[in-house]
């Protein structure tokens, strides 16, 4: 049966490929072109007050409203046999708390919704990101770097509010020489606040890296014709990893921004 599905994909992708092959095949890549932002209405006169409203705008909206629908209203019926829409919904709600709880501790819990949130909000804008013609919001380091900016302002000042200046134990190495704790307590200030670089660029350059690859292979799969289901195959390969790599992305940032929140609530080395 495996065979029979295997053959009949490759079937239909060869005859894709003699059907909608170019008359005149050339090689047109332009992989950054998706990440341009544009105005929805106009040259950017369609505004709402001070606001542009682009194409970002929108994709970010969506997101928004994808996890309403999720989690407000698909789970409204509290159903001793969840619907579908529930049993995500609530799988979602157990994977996040069980990070916060298991990472940061018990007491990080309170701060759990706040990082449901952020979790929730990549999520959707990655899977949406891959819908063909669709605008990845989080390919964009403004988006990105705002996201780790908040995360960063918020545990650095929770970590002085709960610890005062014992926060800043999180720089001095108490377990090492004495003579090496100052250029360790130079190398950690150094590297705290390379966090909110590291944590944007990471999940930006992740996701617009996929996509870019997907673009080129698209590209080579307009030019090469008959054998364009070569790039296909490969389009579909990445296709699959870049499902992956969106759950993969949303978490990771989301369980560095436990581990923050940790350092904040528990300073001391």
């Amino acid at each position: 049966m495996i065979k029979i599905a295997f053959f009949a994909v490759l079937a239909v992708v060869l005859l894709s490929g003699v059907l909608f092959s170019p008359a005149h095949p050339g090689l047109a890549i332009h992989p950054m072109d998706q990440f341009e932002i544009k105005p929805l209405f106009g040259d950017g006169h369609g505004k709402l007050g001070l606001f542009t409203v682009t194409n970002m705008t929108l994709w970010m909206v969506l997101a928004i409203i994808g996890i309403v629908l999720l989690l407000v209203v698909g789970s409204r019926g509290r159903a001793i046999v969840p619907t579908r829409g529930q049993s995500v919904a609530e799988m979602a709600y157990g994977f996040v708390y069980k990070m916060v709880e298991d990472v940061a501790g018990k007491d990080a819990v309170k701060f759990f919704p706040g990082i449901m949130t952020l979790f929730m909000f990549i999520l959707f804008a990655n899977f949406l990101g891959l819908i063909p013609t669709s605008f990845t919001s989080t390919s964009h380091i403004a988006v990105t770097a705002v996201l780790a900016m908040i995360v960063f302002v918020f545990v650095t000042v929770l970590g002085f509010v709960k610890n005062g200046v014992g926060f800043l134990g999180l720089f001095w190495v108490s377990s090492a020489p004495l003579a090496l704790r100052p250029i360790l307590a130079v190398i950690e200030l150094i590297s705290y606040f390379v966090r909110p670089v590291s944590h944007s660029i990471r999940l930006a350059g992740n996701v617009m890296a996929g996509h870019a690859v997907i673009k080129v292979f698209a590209g080579f799969a307009a030019a090469l014709g008959v054998f364009s289901f070569l790039p296909i195959l490969a389009i579909s390969a990445v296709y699959a990893l870049e499902v992956l790599v969106a759950f993969i992305q949303a978490y990771v940032f989301t369980i560095l921004t436990c581990v923050y929140l940790k350092d904040a609530l528990h300073p001391s080395h």
